[in-house]
């Protein structure tokens, strides 16, 4: 960047997003869907920072979850925060990767009667808190994590996704 011109330019909120498995581009606005998710859940105070989403399969995701979490299994989202700072003090920081999947996602929201876009705007959402600090490995953390993820589904007009549902049959 020309160092004339750092410092006046605006925050950057960059969210990039890769489509590897064909099944999510049977999804209309699903890219325009997750960009308004991400920015109605990135903290005003953060500026300046980068997010990379992969859409993907349920393999490619068990593959990452047995080789990162140990887990041989699929999983709805998985979350990969980016543990170094900008080396460059006016460059944006990469907050780190969200990746879903298709198949665990498309079965979870079938099976409690949501949209394809709903459920993937709420993994989104959670993905990206992960990124920015927010766990549920204890009961206060998920409580924390779940409240902020109802505020910011709700200013995108989804229902609470943790309260009790039918599924339809």
């Amino acid at each position: 960047m020309n160092r004339a011109l750092r410092g006046r330019l605006p925050p950057m909120r960059s969210v990039e997003i890769v489509i590897e498995c064909p099944l999510w581009k049977t999804i209309p606005s699903v890219k325009a869907t997750l960009r308004r998710s991400i920015r109605v859940a990135w903290p005003a105070d953060l500026a300046n920072a980068e997010v990379a989403i992969l859409l993907t399969d349920d393999d490619t995701v068990r593959l990452l979850n047995r080789r990162w979490r140990g887990l041989d299994q699929p999983t709805n989202v998985l979350s990969f925060p980016n543990r170094q700072t900008a080396r460059d003090p006016g460059a944006p920081v990469f907050l780190g990767d969200i990746v879903i999947a298709y198949g665990s996602a498309a079965r979870e929201a079938a099976a409690d009667g949501k949209s394809m876009l709903h459920h993937l705007t709420h993994l989104a959402v959670h993905g990206f808190l992960h990124l920015v600090g927010y766990d549920h490995e204890s009961d206060d953390e998920a409580e924390s994590m779940e409240s902020l993820e109802r505020k910011v589904l709700a200013q995108l007009g989804i229902s609470d996704p943790y309260a009790p549902h039918e599924a339809k049959l």
